[in-house]
């Protein structure tokens, strides 16, 4: 969400910033604020006013009656009798007001950094390095589904039995090598000076109006029937939702968290889920990363945050890209914003496993966090980016670490938690 302010005093920069991310039906918006902000303002000013009005009358009973001056003071009473439910009245209709801007404010969306490239859509992101070299087998590449099945490692079919589509079982080595990745970026994270967090994996929607669109929420989130609690999409919401409605001194910035959970999406929308796959499901297990800081560093921790998922793949020895979300492209909370992709040798195209965020002070703004210098306070920027989320990034190792056999090389980085094995491969029939 953004100032207010910046809608009274410079409506054209957010008019503009609309243009470019493809918004215009959401131009009417600005005029409508500044409209709505124009009669809470008047409003605002008459609560205040009365408000002194019925503290001079205070002062002015207080003085009549010093000077036993019984009929000027019972006049005074009379009158100061019908300031609150004045007040009251003019208060109500300022809330409802309030509340009105505050919808619509939802709705504008964040203004972009300047480094941004514009863009209609996911078609206009851009490519800002490529790190690795794409893998290219001596044989015709299989899909992680068939590579997994033939393993005796990954179970559809069951899965669909118990839970329904967009659900899986990860067996055996494969099931090892997922907590291999959680327990890897874990320690990356930590070693990077990184608190580690485990968090609730229920969140009120308070929280959620804090991280997420309205729109977002019905199409995301899964709800708690008969209680004000949501399954969590990714564990970045309750660690950034510690701090809503707090004020935190400024010595103890950057707050540097990350957290493990398993994330759970109702993906519904143009994307949908895989009915048979772990690229896309409901339930997925993430390591993620938030920072909270200072403004003037939100960017420094942009980069390094960046770093971090960059160092987790180099090491797996994955060939990835970074994506640079265009304007069109970036969540109306969003400054700026890039995508991880990793090789996939059997699409012979790149595909996500990453994302990184900076919210600038927006986030923030709506949860009502907060830095004390000492001498001011000011909306803090937060920023969050996956380390890993292993799905994707199993898919990636299965497909780029495959063999022609179907077994499935494991990265030396993770062969320490995984007992020294070195491969996936079909588990021989005792005899």
């Amino acid at each position: 969400m953004i100032d207010i302010k910046l809608i009274r005093e410079n409506p054209e920069i957010v008019r503009e910033n609309i243009k470019k991310k493809f918004q215009n039906e959401k131009l009417a918006l600005v005029d409508e604020v500044i409209k709505l902000d124009s009669e809470w303002r008047k409003l605002k000013y008459r609560e205040d006013s009365l408000r002194s009005d019925r503290n001079k009358i205070s002062e002015l009973i207080n003085l009549a009656k010093k000077n036993k001056n019984e009929k000027s003071a019972n006049e005074l009473i009379k009158q100061a009798k019908s300031i609150p439910g004045e007040i009251a009245k003019v208060g109500e209709n300022r809330k409802v007001l309030e509340e009105k801007i505050h919808k619509l404010m939802y709705s504008i969306p964040n203004i972009i950094h300047k480094s941004v490239p514009i863009g209609k859509d996911g078609s206009d992101n851009v490519v800002r390095k490529i790190i690795g070299k794409p893998k290219k087998l001596r044989f015709d590449a299989k899909g992680h589904v068939e590579l997994g099945e033939k393993l005796g490692v990954l179970d559809f079919d069951t899965s669909a039995e118990v839970s329904g589509n967009g659900f899986y079982y990860l067996k055996g080595d494969l099931a090892l090598l997922n907590m291999a990745l959680i327990n890897f970026a874990r320690d990356s994270m930590v070693k990077q000076g990184f608190e580690y967090v485990e968090p609730p994996l229920m969140i009120k929607k308070e929280i959620l109006d804090g991280v997420y669109s309205h729109e977002e929420i019905n199409a995301m989130s899964y709800k708690i029937e008969g209680e004000d609690l949501y399954m969590i999409a990714t564990s970045e919401h309750p660690l950034i939702g510690q701090f809503i409605n707090k004020t935190l001194p400024k010595a103890m910035l950057p707050i540097k968290q990350t957290s493990y959970s398993m994330c759970f999406r109702k993906e519904i929308g143009s994307h949908g889920i895989d009915e048979r796959g772990i690229f896309r499901t409901h339930q997925f297990n993430k390591q993620e990363m938030i920072v909270i800081c200072e403004p003037s560093e939100s960017y420094k921790w942009y980069d390094k945050m960046l770093k971090c998922s960059i160092d987790i793949f180099k090491v797996l020895q994955i060939p990835i890209r970074i994506l640079e979300s265009c304007s069109g492209d970036l969540a109306n909370l969003k400054a700026k914003g890039c995508d991880l992709e990793a090789w996939s040798p059997r699409q012979k195209k790149y595909f996500e496993v990453t994302s990184l965020t900076n919210m600038e002070e927006a986030q923030a703004r709506r949860l009502n966090i907060r830095i004390d210098d000492g001498k001011n306070k000011y909306f803090a920027h937060t920023l969050n980016n996956t380390a890993i989320a292993t799905s994707r990034a199993l898919v990636a190792i299965m497909e780029n670490n495959q063999q022609k056999d179907g077994s499935i090389l494991i990265p030396k980085a993770l062969r320490g938690y995984m007992y020294g094995k070195k491969k996936i491969e079909v588990k021989k029939e005792k005899q």
